[in-house]
């Protein structure tokens, strides 16, 4: 990754294939006995044809053939002289004769190393093994992608109108048909198969969004699912704070209706102890999680403070909370505090607010309050904003003091403290000390998760009704971690809680330094022409602030999110950690960073055209090295999904891999091509373009 990067092929030249593949595919049309040339190649090395034949199939020499092209572009050859479809059981059987003798292979070699096991090679024995079975997995993995050859080959249609804002595994209308209630249709419900293997228009008046910061405050209303009844509507306190001005949604800091974001977060503040709000940072605030977030305002105004806050709300067909804040360029995802934990580590923010969020913290025995202090740190505060907490109004509302009293109480046997009370907002502070549990009368107040049930990172596992998180080792009061921004470089003693040494996460920051500075000279048209000069300085390079939202899939420590900021890059990055890898989701946490948990083989909770730039480095690799639920395609026409018109990908894997990908750009209707690593031919990057396709009004 830190060595200088060179242009491969563009797409409309042809691609350039490592290893002698077509040296192979010439030798077979210079041989005029068909059938002798097919017995040499069925005995020759089965890994050659695995590795070679798919190369082939995918990625066609485009240059002239002696023997002339097909109507597909592929060289007629004489090894397969007759119709396409003998050519096709040709190729059919070819690829069953590879599977069977891998097959056989591993069996065999299999066999034979469990007759030669003695006690002192057991050991060595077993790793063996579980080499050969991994390199069967990734044999199987590359042979089912060529399987579907042809069909992957063709371009993807358009999906209809109504998968314009569709979100996969949110469905409202199929939940309550199923009887779904009291909130749970909701709930994310992700099952195998409902995956949409086409490719999502943008509304026909879509447009660009408006470039960082311009974009925090106005954005196009055609760009989103809202109607004007919607933006006028009540709801949140920042909801309110925003106007329709023709095509535009413009978003003020001001309310006659309110004081203001700007009063309001300076009132939080002082709750606190604090003077205002830009000594958040000092009191330990550097990341929140906004639950009913309105429409982001409330992040978009601590932004210039450092603040980085993540917004949550229920799924919303129009009108939605996490869509509007997205395209203001702000941080946010669909997540639901109904039946599930959160997929978020325990002790992971450092504040959670909710402004009239509409959940009802009093119900279900306080098991939602449960799951606030779970992912809140020790010494963290919890914001409460609701016509319920104003005392003048339960004085006159019996119902309202009962409810209020509810949560008062379990606030306190959950160890909360009370800060401060004004108006309809509270400011609770969760205990720094883990004896306090301990110290409460018996029989108050939910108990301490046993072992078995604290599991520090849940992927929406159900609510649990114990306190979580005070058996592990992140236990770490705000008030004692480093402040921002040195938080997002850990010392050797913060390091070793996630095993890691100094010189890891060091020689990581080192990488993607590199590694931003390579990326961003490669960010231009100019890379799918042939432009002569190598990507440097010289070339055109983005505007500082093309870019916003950026979505790493395979987030490891959280270093690409941390030389972005290092280069001043004006972003926020949804740092994801696949739940079939290693698991570092704590560590970017508490880096002082935003991400989350999930399964690639399930669809994103976020709506589409949500990213500027879609990163992934290591993901196929990783797929590959597990059983697959999903195939390649289904992962690119999610990032499809997720990607703004204009967007970019960057892929940086094994050479194979990256090739393997490349072919599909193709049925995606992407712009594409391989850049090589030089002096690292084991792997490559794959530069990727989403285009900006306007449909047409009816």
């Amino acid at each position: 990754m830190s060595r200088p990067l060179h242009r491969g092929s563009s797409g409309a030249a042809g691609e350039r294939i490592s290893g002698n593949s077509n040296d192979f595919w010439d030798s077979q049309m210079k041989d005029k006995t068909d059938k002798e040339d097919l017995e040499r190649r069925a005995s020759s090395d089965n890994n050659s044809i695995a590795f070679r034949f798919p190369i082939r199939v995918l990625f066609p020499d485009n240059s002239p053939s002696k023997h002339g092209n097909t109507g597909n572009g592929f060289a007629s050859d004489p090894l397969i002289a007759s119709t396409p479809r003998s050519r096709h059981k040709l190729a059919l059987l070819l690829l069953k004769l590879s599977l069977v003798l891998i097959v056989i292979l591993a069996l065999t070699g299999s066999f034979w190393w469990t007759i030669s096991i003695s006690t002192t090679s057991r050991g060595r024995v077993y790793h063996g093994y579980r080499r050969l079975q991994q390199q069967l997995v990734s044999d199987l993995w590359h042979i089912g992608e060529l399987s579907l050859g042809s069909s992957r080959l063709r371009d993807l249609e358009f999906c209809p109108q109504e998968f314009e804002n569709h979100v996969p595994c949110f469905n409202v209308s199929e939940n309550l048909a199923l009887g779904l209630s009291d909130g749970n249709e909701y709930d994310r419900h992700c099952e195998y198969g409902m995956r949409q293997n086409c490719l999502v228009l943008p509304p026909v008046k879509y447009k660009i969004p408006l470039r960082w910061p311009t974009g925090r405050d106005v954005i196009w209303v055609a760009n989103v699912k809202i109607t004007a009844q919607e933006v006028l509507s009540s709801g949140s306190l920042t909801k309110r704070m925003m106007m329709l001005e023709e095509e535009q949604i413009s978003f003020r800091s001001a309310s006659l209706m309110f004081d203001g974001v700007e009063d309001y977060s300076h009132q939080i503040a002082e709750m606190i102890g604090l003077r205002n709000e830009s000594n958040f940072i000092q009191a330990g605030v550097r990341t929140i999680l906004d639950i009913g977030c309105g429409y982001g305002s409330f992040g978009a105004h601590l932004f210039s403070s450092q603040i980085l806050t993540m917004c949550i709300a229920n799924y919303e067909a129009s009108g939605s909370q996490v869509q509007l804040t997205l395209e203001r360029g702000l941080p946010a995802m669909i997540g639901s505090f109904t039946s599930k934990q959160l997929p978020y580590p325990s002790l992971s923010f450092d504040m959670l607010h909710c402004a009239r969020c509409g959940i009802d913290w009093d119900q279900r025995d306080g098991i939602l309050l449960i799951e606030v202090d779970r992912v809140l740190k020790p010494g963290g505060y919890f914001v409460w904003t609701s016509p319920i907490t104003n005392a003048e109004t339960f004085r006159r509302n019996k119902v309202n003091q009962k409810r209020w009293n509810l949560v008062h109480d379990f606030a306190e046997n959950l160890c909360w403290e009370m800060l401060s009370q004004q108006d309809e907002t509270v400011v609770w502070k969760k205990t720094s000390k883990r004896n306090c549990y301990s110290s409460r009368k018996p029989g108050s107040g939910p108990s301490i998760c046993s072992k078995g049930h604290d599991v520090e990172s849940p992927y929406y596992r159900p609510l649990q009704a114990c306190i979580g998180g005070t058996q592990s080792r992140r236990w770490i009061p705000i008030e004692e971690r480093t402040t921002w921004p040195s938080r997002a470089n850990p010392n050797k003693s913060e390091l070793a809680i996630y095993g890691l040494h100094p010189e890891e996460l060091s020689e990581d920051a080192e990488t993607w330094k590199m590694a931003v500075r390579n990326y961003w000279s490669l960010l231009s048209p100019l890379i799918f022409s042939d432009h002569p000069k190598r990507p440097g300085d010289e070339d055109p390079s983005p505007p500082y602030n093309m870019l916003r939202n950026v979505l790493d899939m395979n987030a490891h420590f959280g270093g690409f999110n941390s030389a972005l900021l290092e280069a001043g890059k004006s972003v926020w990055v949804m740092n994801v950690v696949p739940s079939n890898g290693p698991n570092y989701l704590p560590l970017i946490l508490d880096r002082g960073f935003v991400g989350v948990l999930h399964d690639w083989c399930e669809p994103f909770p976020t709506y589409p055209r949500t990213y500027d730039l879609v990163h992934a480095a290591g993901l196929l690799s990783l797929e590959v090295d597990h059983q697959r639920r999903c195939t390649i395609l289904d992962l690119f026409t999610e990032i499809d999904r997720l990607l703004r018109p204009e967007g970019w990908v960057i892929i940086h894997d094994k050479a194979a891999l990256v090739e393997s990908a490349r072919a599909l750009t193709t049925g995606l209707k992407w712009d594409a091509r391989v850049v090589e690593i030089e002096s690292n031919s084991d792997e490559k990057l794959l530069i990727c373009q989403k285009p900006f396709f306007k449909k047409q009004a009816n």
